[in-house]
């Protein structure tokens, strides 16, 4: 956490407000299983803006994780010659082999050649898919799954749908909101599951290798699954991939689910491409259960997810785009230390994400920040709320350079004016 001014944390974690997020009760004639689900806080913030641009409002929308670059041409036209190949008809539920094999490859070149076998990889529509499946394979009443706070909006709704019990852990301001083997020793003694993400959605935080480890320590000694939720490894601002699980030992890993896919780092969010690396048995089941929502995922996506990921070419794209996220990091954090010194942030070292407080603007909520800064102002980011913790505010960098420029420009006046 970056601190040069501003009131201290205390780590807590807020509920979200209903102003937000609106849960459904039994009592509205819908089923218990829907008890707990609230809509994502993200869409609702990204559809806000589409409609007040369509009402002819001027309003740059830094709220929705996705990429504003184009899918590479390599990947594409792989899909393109897929349909008018006739590549159209149902796949296999694993996924299909071409792109399980480039997948696997793929993930052992990234953490130096350790093998990895593609008949453990599961192919979704979707890393979200890929979460929900594996949550529901491994999960159920009564399990306790720790998640790691502040959280992407769609952990504990899909450990809710899978009838367990999601348990936010607060991570320290001083470690970049990460938490560290003590946090869930003390917070989830008897947990049965961890969902981890890193790079992380919101806060932009990396776990190093000595931290992933010693989480993987902590999950084999106590039979905690780890799923590890890996989409934003490749957009990292150290050097090469972030650290992954599957840089450790084998040993650490026989309960560890690798979440992947090409939505974030290769500009494919709507492609709908995401991947499991599992044991064999949780694997197999994961296909089972796939097998009776959605088949599969779609079959020409699934071929230019595998030219994204197996040619080398495509590593050229990438590395275009990282360097892109960096520049456009690097500006936000400058400008914010050079005209806001006394708003603490998580320094972000990966994703692209900048997630920073709000409170000390007459203790306003992430929610009243956000709700008067798009009003009077015409920028959209996400509050705090929809990841667990009010007092921040998440702002997606992941836009053109000169919509970002302008938005800083209003965001940097609206602070200003709060604390005027």
């Amino acid at each position: 956490m970056v601190r040069s001014g501003g009131r201290k944390g205390n780590g807590c974690v807020a509920r979200l407000p209903v102003a937000i997020l609106s849960p459904m009760s039994p009592a509205s004639g819908f089923s218990p299983n829907l008890q707990h689900l609230e809509t994502s806080a993200t869409i609702a913030i990204s559809q806000e803006a589409k409609r007040r641009k369509a009402a002819g409002e001027d309003v740059i929308d830094l709220g929705a994780g996705e990429p504003d670059f184009p899918t590479p041409s390599i990947p594409a036209d792989a899909g393109v010659r897929a349909i008018r190949g006739g590549k159209t008809h149902y796949p296999a539920n694993e996924g299909i082999l071409e792109l399980r094999a480039a997948a696997a490859k793929h993930l052992s070149l990234l953490s130096g050649g350790r093998p990895v076998n593609a008949d453990n990889i599961v192919v979704s529509n979707g890393s979200k898919q890929s979460l929900f499946n594996v949550c529901f394979t491994l999960f159920g009443p009564g399990d306790v799954v720790a998640i790691p706070a502040p959280a992407w909006v769609s952990y504990p709704q899909i450990v809710h749908l899978a009838r367990a019990r999601p348990v936010l852990v607060s991570g320290e301001p001083e470690w970049s909101l990460k938490v560290s083997v003590r946090d869930l020793d003390r917070v989830v003694p008897g947990a049965r599951g961890l969902i981890l993400c890193s790079p992380c959605n919101p806060t932009g935080a990396v776990y190093t290798h000595a931290e992933i480890k010693a989480i993987a320590q902590w999950a084999r000694e106590r039979k905690v699954w780890v799923i590890a939720d890996e989409i934003y490894r490749r957009i990292h601002y150290g050097t090469g991939p972030a650290p992954s699980f599957l840089d450790l030992p084998d040993d650490l890993l026989e309960r560890v689910v690798v979440v992947y896919g090409v939505s974030k780092a290769y500009a494919m969010t709507g492609w709908r491409i995401g991947t499991a690396l599992a044991p064999g048995p949780v694997a197999r089941a994961m296909a089972a259960l796939q097998s009776h929502t959605t088949t599969g995922a779609n079959h020409p996506a699934q071929l230019a997810a595998a030219a994204a990921l197996g040619d080398e070419r495509v590593e050229q794209d990438v590395a275009r785009m990282v360097a892109e996220f960096r520049k456009r990091r690097d500006l936000v954090v400058a400008r914010f230390r050079q005209e806001l010194p006394g708003v603490e942030f998580v320094d972000p070292l990966g994703a692209f994400y900048f997630f920073f407080r709000v409170d000390s603007f007459g203790g306003l909520s992430g929610t009243e920040f956000c709700t008067r800064l798009v009003t009077t102002s015409g920028v959209a980011l996400v509050p705090g709320a929809a990841f667990g913790d009010d007092r921040y505010v998440r702002l997606s960098y992941a836009a053109a350079t000169d919509d970002l420029l302008r938005a800083l420009d209003r965001i940097v006046a609206f602070a200003k004016k709060l604390g005027d």
